[in-house]
């Protein structure tokens, strides 16, 4: 269950909201004709890649030009998103690729309801809750491959939010 706005800053009020660019990608083509299906994402793709804020919304200033008349549901997408898109930009590019994507997390859930779909019922909430731990160790299991560049990307975490990381951190 996700957590909306409010409920989200109560439990989490340290938290910094970035949507899923991948999700956004993939969402903005839905609205384009085929013809034009390459330029678009060429075009999208400066401004997800921008080196920083500012280029990236030049380059969705320079998309609004471009696309806008023609387009315009999906530049309406990206700008009524674009504090929740954008959050990746307030840290350094080794965290970047970390932060912009929630795939891992949905990939988790995914696993969870596969186990917890398959089963009609169960007995009682300890039995869930036993259900949920083995297949969270299975899943975790699996997580044997450090992301890439992972020792400078854990080093600037620790930099950026220092208590909320480092206890976390093997030393």
């Amino acid at each position: 269950m996700l957590l909306n706005g409010a409920a989200r800053a109560a439990v989490f009020p340290k938290a910094d909201v970035q949507l899923c660019l991948v999700h956004q990608v993939r969402n903005s083509p839905r609205y384009v004709a085929w013809k034009d299906y390459k330029a678009v994402a060429a075009d999208l793709r400066r401004i997800y890649q921008a080196p920083s804020l500012a280029t990236a919304e030049q380059n969705l200033s320079e998309f609004a030009v471009k696309w806008e008349k023609k387009y315009p549901l999906v530049l309406e997408s990206w700008r009524r998103n674009w504090l929740r898109l954008t959050r990746f930009f307030d840290y350094p590019a080794a965290i970047r690729k970390v932060v912009y994507t929630t795939n891992t997390v949905e990939g988790f859930h995914r696993q969870i309801r596969c186990v917890t779909k398959s089963k009609r019922a169960f007995s009682s909430e300890t039995a869930l809750l036993k259900v949920l731990y083995s297949t969270t160790q299975r899943i975790m299991e699996k997580w044997t491959m450090l992301l890439a560049n992972w020792a400078l990307t854990i080093q600037q975490l620790s930099i950026l939010i220092g208590e909320r990381v480092r206890p976390h951190l093997k030393v």
